[in-house]
């Protein structure tokens, strides 16, 4: 969005985890073994037919303007190979339409200023050279979705003009933006059916004109839901799409006043397929600054339960371009914890989520509003990527989506985080010891009638489990961190 969309503070829901947290008299460890709480939605509510194609993929953020010195489609395809080997399924591109000229912010402008819905930004080349990189991520197997701005555009986008009524209007009768600090903007009014059917015809154009796969939605909630609901209708009519919603019904954004979030905007029922997980990546950032007890995510996990079914899975993430740009990478924000949290990132149960620069160990923060390439440095963490997103790809225990598989929260000390994923006979253990000494942990006993041992995946541990070491205690360096798959069961 224009401005930083969240401020990623922790806000807790207080009724949800309130009742998550009562577990009498149970210790830190047996609180943890028992995270998922009753109640949830009933599951016919959720009627998203998720594409095929989605159920083993990673999602990919593309700042197309900062990605390359030129900032063009052509100059980001040549990556589209690597990215590809990396295991990225979803390419997420950052707005491609033309930025707003009219109180436009920086040199550049916002990328979420949208002067032309049916459009490309010339700065970053034609429409061609567009159909042209989704036409070459398609052959290389991926999938492309754009970013859409439906709650806002530019002051002199031509609907000002054309079609005033369909914009909300102040005490003056003055467009407005939808929020103070979002100056470049002005805020679209729903109550119009001709907009909706505008903004849909909009979207349709895209994935027949450039064969889109689906859309990343900015401010979804702001936007009524029944919109998305007889939008994702009309793009299911042409192909199957993935769509991401920039909203989470567990976090109230900061950005709104105090009673006007609704927990309940249903957007995961009929419209979307994902939903941003920002109140576990606020947590995730207080724990990896010491900020919480680890035992803090079974209290997480048991409002998500609260609120969603099984097979419901948020998308995972330890950077966005907003994160990045307001709040500081990963290593401002998270300091040595950074790659033990990108591990419980893309591993946790959801659909993981890598901003652009991240395999390349981005310590500084992106300019939102002006140029300022991505120094690349060689992609020193390209490989430990690779490790995790082609793990998520191929292994079924970490499917999307998949309602039958199960997750548990293992005792572990205090600063260190232990779970396992199943699916039937197979698994995948993570360990991560955040505090910044070493941790001893133990690995869940493989029963002796099933036979088998821990396979080491990635290691940054002192000590690592082999074919006869089923129950050893494994040592965890300060920071450090350890993934295993169960085999041989």
């Amino acid at each position: 969005m224009t401005r930083p969309s969240f401020r990623h503070l922790f806000w807790l829901l207080l009724p949800l985890l309130l009742g998550a947290c009562q577990s009498g008299t149970k210790s830190p460890a047996e609180t943890q073994t028992t995270a998922v709480a009753p109640a949830a939605p009933p599951k016919d509510m959720f009627t998203i037919k998720h594409p095929a194609w989605a159920a083993t993929a990673t999602l990919y953020q593309v700042n197309v303007r900062q990605y390359t010195p030129e900032g063009t489609f052509r100059a980001f395809e040549p990556h589209l190979p690597r990215l590809q080997k990396m295991g990225v399924g979803i390419l997420w591109l950052m707005p491609i339409n033309p930025i707003g000229v009219s109180h436009r912010k920086g040199t550049l402008g916002s990328a979420y200023s949208v002067r032309d819905y049916r459009a490309v930004n010339p700065d970053l080349g034609t429409l061609a050279d567009l159909q042209h990189l989704v036409n070459e991520a398609h052959r290389l197997s991926m999938h492309v979705i754009l970013d859409w701005v439906a709650n806002h555009s530019s002051w002199d986008n031509a609907l000002t003009t054309q079609h005033p009524d369909w914009y909300t209007r102040d005490s003056l009768g003055h467009f407005r933006p939808p929020v103070a600090d979002w100056q470049d903007v002005i805020d679209l009014d729903y109550r119009q059916p001709a907009l909706r059917q505008y903004m849909t015809e909009s979207m349709v154009y895209w994935v027949k004109n450039a064969d889109i796969d689906g859309f990343r939605a900015d401010v979804a909630g702001l936007v009524p839901t029944d919109f998305w609901n007889d939008t994702r209708r009309e793009l299911e009519r042409i192909k199957p799409v993935f769509m991401l919603a920039e909203w989470d019904e567990l976090f109230p954004p900061t950005f709104l006043k105090e009673g006007e979030f609704t927990p309940n905007t249903h957007l995961l029922e009929k419209a979307f397929d994902a939903t941003y997980a920002l109140h576990l990546h606020g947590l995730l950032d207080s724990l990896g600054r010491g900020q919480k007890p680890t035992t803090e995510l079974a209290h997480y996990l048991a409002a998500e339960r609260q609120m969603y079914p099984p097979g419901t899975h948020l998308m995972t993430f330890t950077s966005t371009h907003d994160i990045n740009a307001w709040d500081g990478s990963e290593y401002e924000r998270l300091g040595a914890n950074a790659q033990p949290m990108a591990v419980l990132a893309a591993l946790w149960p959801g659909i993981p989520m890598l901003y652009n620069g991240q395999e390349a160990a981005l310590k500084k923060r992106l300019r939102f509003f002006d140029k300022d390439t991505i120094p690349w440095n060689g992609y020193p963490l390209q490989g430990f990527y690779t490790t995790l997103l082609q793990l998520k790809k191929r292994h079924p225990a970490l499917r999307n989506f998949d309602a039958s598989s199960a997750f548990r929260l293992l005792p572990s000390p205090a600063q260190t985080v232990l779970f396992d994923r199943r699916k039937n006979t197979e698994a995948v253990v993570v360990a991560l010891n955040l505090s910044d000494k070493p941790q001893g942990i133990e690995l869940p006993k493989i029963p002796d009638s099933r036979g088998g041992h821990y396979r080491t995946v990635l290691s940054f541990a002192t000590d690592t489990a082999g074919p006869k070491d089923d129950v050893k205690p494994i040592v965890l360096p300060p920071h450090g961190f350890q993934v295993w798959e169960q085999t041989g069961l």
